[in-house]
């Protein structure tokens, strides 16, 4: 069980943020209307509201780095909380930015996953 999670999350990582990275209007189909993304403190509810506040960002080409991933089951049936830490390099800055942030994947009937919950936060100092 415990190694299907880690398989199961660190497939979800490599793909969202393979999205992120080269196709990010697309990422909207990781969310549901029900969905909540936390962004360095701003609360975005809805698959709408959270694709255009990633695809507004102020930075086109960027590439993700991802240094750890933890997965753990959750209460709700089937779904899993993934813990992400890594780094964002952005075209054109000589030094990366540090992230972390946790997906709350919820499955779906079709036997994939949704994002019910993302928290993202930029690491400083």
């Amino acid at each position: 069980m415990e190694q299907q999670l880690e398989l199961v999350g660190r497939a979800f990582v490599d793909h969202y943020y393979n999205l992120f990275d080269n196709d990010r209007s697309s990422i909207s189909t990781l969310y549901q209307p029900s969905s909540m993304l936390s962004f360095e403190g701003q609360k975005l509810h809805g698959s709408e509201d959270i694709s255009s506040k990633l695809n507004a960002l102020p930075f086109g080409q960027c590439r993700h780095v991802i240094s750890t991933i933890d997965s753990q089951p959750s209460a709700f049936a089937g779904a899993i909380i993934v813990f992400v830490s890594g780094s964002i390099q952005l075209l054109g800055e000589d030094h990366p930015l540090r992230f972390s942030q946790m997906f709350h994947l919820i499955p779906t009937v079709e036997g994939s996953f949704f994002v019910q919950n993302d928290i993202f936060r930029l690491n400083y100092g």
